[in-house]
């Protein structure tokens, strides 16, 4: 299962925070990341493997939509943070749009990313 992970600036060490609770689930099911370049790294430096893209302003949350539309990521998990404004906002709305339309589960929130990690 190809899950991609994407964290906002205030959102990035939530992100390393969930992933860390959920290692065991994670590394159990053989669940292969992709993320966006910052939180990749953020991630890969909490011990994570990670296969990292670009950064989201500079394409990245487009190449993961890119990959949900393939059919090649199954659950999109991104930590939005929807008090700052963001230079990538239509990026940001095509990836959300492109979910929807492929049927590809995609949380928001810590909350919501635990019970997707839990249906798994």
């Amino acid at each position: 299962m190809n899950i991609a992970i994407i964290a906002h600036n205030g959102k990035k060490a939530e992100m390393v925070q969930f992933l860390n609770e959920n290692q065991e689930a994670l590394h159990a099911k053989g669940i292969h990341l992709v993320a966006t370049g910052t939180t990749g790294a953020k991630t890969e430096a909490a011990g994570f493997e990670v296969e990292k893209l670009l950064s989201g302003p500079l394409g990245g949350d487009a190449q993961i939509a890119s990959r949900v539309a393939e059919g090649k990521i199954d659950m999109v998990i991104f930590f939005r943070d929807p008090l700052d404004k963001h230079p990538h906002e239509p990026d940001i709305f095509m990836l959300m749009r492109l979910c929807d339309v492929h049927d590809i589960p995609m949380a928001t929130n810590p909350a919501t990313a635990k019970l997707l990690i839990k249906a798994i």
